[in-house]
């Protein structure tokens, strides 16, 4: 605890205390063991058992002495006969005197308790205030963690996977280290260096290795530390954050999230935050205004470059947009390199393969991948993690944990494995396709059984895809309905094919509206595909075409389902035979790896798909 807190404590203590006792001594009365009615007084006096009454000035009570030596309280009501009764029984009779309490007396009785009240407060606000690690009653002041000599123990080495932000955020590094070679010339040093990509591919790990290397003061802070409900407050933290980093120049300042507070300004329903839009441009003011801030390098990362002001992004603010994207194969096999460092491997895992098995992971998701395996492991009571641990912990990042305690009928046992050797079949039989990693029949999350395929890195790394091939992906999703329909009859089909209609169904309208992909059509996009900013860009989309058109999409969104649904059913018929060995498989082994799939094909009589 802070020594200044633990002292305001102590004096709110002591404060406390002298507070019980004045209130004891102010407010003491005579204690009493009991007390009697009247009745039962004038009952005990006419008896004898009572030996002497002292009765208060106002006649309003009387103490009892009885001649046990008990002392009884009783109120005594306006009767005239009671002096008459009491001197009859030969009562010892006393009247407390009338006493007024002095002016000096009232006073301190009166202003004693909201005078003590107001020094704890006092000394409360004062020991709170006081300090340098207070943070009550210092709104304004910046919150930002300042390191003046950046211990992170995370430096470029730990950093893979993301060479080339590696190399942008290595020369300014080297510029804070060696100036003078940059400056012979003419380069000036860059301003600020916005890091932008998906959640999970490193942009703070980077921020981490800078403070690691740099050997400068450190600054780092989140953008939503600048906002609160005052008005006001968010810039005048953003004037001290600069103010301390202008203190302590050459520095670097970190902003995690800056999104948080750098929202394009005036957008959205009834204006934009006014206390944000404060905020950021005091903001703008402080990282390029009229008086510069030489010395600060300013670093910030976002996922959300899209909704940032583009007053915040032009050069002179942030000069430099590093984009931090999902790495390829080369770039996930030195990510799995640096995390398996830590953990006991056995001898047939196989980094190379495991790599080539996650495209699309970011360096979080390897990172948690070869966690998941070893705590498989540990939950296995091994000593190492064998690839099995790891190829379970693939399948349930991808797809959730295995449910092997539900219970599955042979009914539907069979039906999903129609279903996902549907799926298998015509993927692996489909030219220039994604080939066949696994099929499993166990169920995972929401899906009862679950076909894997191995994307493309070319395709992935790239973002295109041909024409061919989403109409083969259209094909592949068909592929398990269309199973059902042929083993069980069109009676007999499930709910289970709802995604995969989903997913054909938004593959053949993007190819229509979006990918120029309709013969009909032609080479146009329909439809404008964001809307208005912070208004819901995927659900607000304007129709900018007639009603003409608008029917013709809806002809030839049909026309491209009717076609995949067409090829896939005559790939099924034309190859019954071994989709119902493939199913038969699923159904005694759960899982069938590619290999066995790949064995299977090779020794039947199988049919390719036409061409589209």
């Amino acid at each position: 605890m802070n020594k200044r807190w633990r002292n305001a404590g102590l004096y709110a203590l002591m404060v406390v205390i002298l507070i019980f006792l004045a209130t004891t001594v102010l407010d003491r009365q005579p204690q009493t063991t009991a007390s009697w009615p009247y009745s039962q007084f004038i009952d005990k006096v006419e008896a004898g058992q009572v030996e002497k009454v002292n009765i208060s000035a106002d006649r309003s009570r009387a103490q009892v002495m009885t001649g046990d030596g008990q002392r009884v309280l009783v109120n005594l009501p306006p009767d005239p006969q009671l002096l008459n009764t009491l001197q009859t029984n030969s009562v010892d009779i006393a009247v407390s005197p009338t006493t007024e309490d002095s002016p000096w007396v009232r006073v301190l009785s009166t202003l004693l308790i909201p005078f003590l009240l107001l020094v704890v407060l006092f000394f409360v606000l004062r020991r709170a205030q006081s300090g340098p690690g207070s943070q009550a009653m210092n709104f304004g002041k910046s919150r930002a963690r300042v390191q003046m000599e950046p211990q992170t123990q995370i430096t470029f080495g730990d950093v893979a996977g993301i060479e080339q932000a590696k190399l942008e955020l290595a020369e300014v590094v080297d510029f804070l280290k060696n100036a003078d070679r940059f400056t012979a010339v003419g380069a000036k040093i860059p301003k600020g260096v916005l890091l932008v990509g998906p959640p999970g591919t490193g942009k703070t790990l980077l921020a981490k290795a800078v403070a690691g290397e740099a050997g400068v003061p450190f600054f780092s802070i989140s953008g939503s530390e600048f906002v609160e409900m005052f008005v006001g407050v968010g810039a005048s933290r953003v004037r001290d954050l600069f103010e301390q980093a202008k203190a302590n120049a050459p520095c670097i300042v970190f902003i995690d999230e800056i999104d948080a507070v750098g929202r394009q300004r005036g957008a959205g329903l009834g204006g934009g935050n006014d206390e944000r839009e404060q905020t950021l441009n005091q903001l703008l003011t402080e990282m390029d205004g009229f008086e510069g801030n030489t010395g600060i390098i300013i670093i910030a990362a976002t996922n959300r470059p899209d909704v940032l002001d583009a007053a915040l992004l032009r050069p002179g603010r942030f000069d430099r947009q590093v984009v931090v994207d999902r790495p390829d194969y080369a770039g996930r096999l030195e990510i799995l390199n640096v995390h398996a460092r830590g953990k006991t491997l056995s001898q047939d895992v196989d980094l190379e393969k495991i790599a080539r098995r996650t495209p699309g992971f970011t360096g979080a998701d390897l990172a948690n991948l070869l966690n998941e395996a070893a705590i498989l492991a540990a939950r296995r009571n091994l000593t190492e993690v064998s690839m099995d641990e790891v190829n379970d912990a693939i399948d349930r990042v991808m797809a959730g944990p295995e449910k092997k305690d539900r219970v599955m009928s042979e009914k539907r046992k069979s039906l999903v494995a129609f279903h996902e050797a549907g799926h298998a079949l015509v993927g692996a039989l489909m030219p220039d396709y994604d080939p066949v990693q696994k099929i499993s029949i166990i169920p995972r999350g929401q899906a009862g059984g679950l076909t894997w395929f191995t994307p493309s890195e070319d395709r992935m790394d790239s973002g295109l895809y041909s024409r061919s091939y989403l109409q083969n992906q259209m094909a592949v999703a068909l592929g398990g309905r269309i199973a059902e329909e042929l083993i069980f009859g069109e009676e007999e089909v499930t709910t289970g094919a709802s995604n995969d209609l989903q997913q054909v169904a938004r593959v053949a309208r993007q190819m229509v509206t979006r990918f120029g992909m309709s013969d009909r059509l032609g080479p146009v996009a329909l439809g404008r595909a964001q809307g208005g900013m912070f208004l819901g860009r995927d659900i607000m989309a304007e129709r900018d075409f007639s009603e003409e058109t608008a029917a013709a999409i809806d002809d030839e969104v049909r026309n491209l389902v009717d076609q995949a649904y067409r090829r896939a059913k005559s790939v099924l018929m034309e190859n019954r035979s071994v989709l119902d060995t493939l199913a038969a498989m699923l159904v005694e082994r759960e899982t069938v790896d590619s290999e066995e799939l790949q064995d299977l094909l090779a020794t039947s009589d199988v049919k390719m798909a036409t061409i589209a």
